[in-house]
């Protein structure tokens, strides 16, 4: 009887969505993107093209962080179901976000430095030769939009307990954050394909040749800013950072609607992208059961684990 208890009360903590969709698509953009990386930094160092390879770099960048998120959309499925990772394994695409925020800063001053001193000691740059691949580079980056913005709306199957009813449920529907910067990321570069491509034709027929390592800073400066972008949303979800997070204020809301009970104490973390376990400690004077609170938390349907601490309240 005792063992029986105990598996009535276990559930799984799969707090994920399965991505393979997601995953093989990521995979083809790795790949394309991969190519046209190394064809823009070869003919950008041949080409004395500084905004060239600003754009080969971001784009290698880009695929960097594209190859984490496949890594990690890999690994968080291997490991799913391992029983070490007792909170899922959803913030190994984090950690592998935070990281790829890194290099990218790092790149982006490299880059930064470089311009600066192409300024500085200018070089012939052979235009025709850089055009093309510029050009080229662009023709991906929109492809590559095509095909994550197609993933995005893949189907995507999530984990629920059994008896759940739907319609009783508040529905609040999220995007796969991870996917949904790789394709912001994919339309930074081919803004700074399109970079590239002006400080190149105004070099070639108006003779600005500043104008290419000028938008090599610019370009760096986007790889730069997305950068802090990526350290913050990261950062905060690493550390547990919530700013004005409805979730807690709905939890608050349900438990504390019946005009006695009081939080005094609220933890609440990501385990997935759209999921949340919560730990609540409340106080009351009424003689409410820990499940007659938990039912009252089962329409917030970002709520993955729950564990409530009731501490009656004597006059």
């Amino acid at each position: 009887m005792h063992n029986e208890q105990i598996e009535l009360w276990q559930h799984h903590h799969i707090f994920n969505v399965d991505k393979k969709a997601v995953e093989k698509r990521t995979l083809i953009v790795v790949l394309i993107t991969f190519v046209t990386m190394i064809a823009e930094i070869l003919f950008g160092w041949i080409a004395n093209s500084m905004a060239l390879l600003a754009d080969g770099w971001h784009m290698g960048t880009h695929a960097f962080a594209l190859g984490i998120s496949l890594v990690a959309y890999r690994m968080a499925r291997k490991y799913a179901k391992d029983e070490t990772f007792t909170f899922g394994t959803w913030k190994i695409e984090i950690l592998g976000g935070y990281t790829s925020a890194v290099v990218l800063g790092s790149v982006g001053v490299i880059m930064i430095y470089s311009s600066v001193e192409r300024i500085i000691n200018p070089l012939n740059i052979y235009y025709n030769q850089a055009l093309f691949v510029a050009i080229l580079g662009l023709l991906v980056n929109l492809v590559c939009a095509i095909i994550l913005n197609c993933s995005g709306h893949a189907h995507e199957h999530t984990y629920h307990q059994h008896g759940e009813d739907e319609h009783t449920r508040h529905e609040h529907h999220h995007e796969d954050l991870n996917l949904k910067s790789a394709y912001l990321h994919v339309v930074a570069d081919a803004m700074t394909s399109v970079l590239a491509i002006i400080a190149l034709l105004g070099g070639k027929y108006f003779n600005f040749v500043w104008l290419d390592p000028f938008m090599g800073i610019v370009g760096a400066g986007l790889i730069i800013r997305w950068s802090f972008l990526l350290l913050k949303d990261t950062g905060g979800i690493l550390l547990e950072r919530e700013v004005n997070n409805p979730v807690a204020d709905e939890i608050k809301a349900e438990i504390e609607s019946d005009g006695d009970s009081k939080i005094c104490d609220l933890h609440i973390w990501k385990v997935a992208q759209n999921k949340y376990a919560c730990i609540v400690s409340l106080v009351t004077a009424r003689n409410y059961s820990i499940e007659a609170y938990k039912e009252r938390l089962y329409k917030i349907h970002e709520l993955a684990h729950v564990t409530i601490e009731v501490n009656e309240c004597r006059m």
